[in-house]
């Protein structure tokens, strides 16, 4: 039995360890799976009625591409209009370190 005993104490270290950092990290797609009921802006709305109902956003990005996309963005999600009407909303990452799609990379939008 005393032979056994060395060798505990790592493997129970181990498993702490790797037990807390499983933990540790929240994925975007889990907090997104339990927001599902959050009330978001529904597809077809206008942009009008998106302000009338959530109020004015933090940002408003300017168009780009063909058909034009505008993106707005609000503390907990973002709204994406083609022309002014809501294509999209997807809620927001809550902190950089929380894990999620990368970034789509950049455009050449030959202007």
């Amino acid at each position: 039995m005393a032979t056994r005993k060395p060798l505990l104490i790592p493997i129970l270290f181990g498993l702490l360890v790797s037990a807390g950092s499983a933990f540790a990290d929240t994925l975007l797609i889990e907090r997104v799976e339990g927001a599902r009921g959050a009330t978001l802006p529904r597809k077809g709305s206008t942009m009008e009625t998106v302000e009338a109902s959530f109020g004015a956003p933090e940002a408003k990005h300017s168009a780009v591409g063909r058909p034009p996309i505008t993106r707005w963005v609000y503390p907990a999600f973002s709204v994406y209009f083609e022309h002014s009407h809501v294509i999209n909303a997807v809620v927001n990452k809550a902190s950089p370190e929380e894990k999620g799609p990368r970034p789509a990379p950049p455009q050449n939008t030959g202007q």
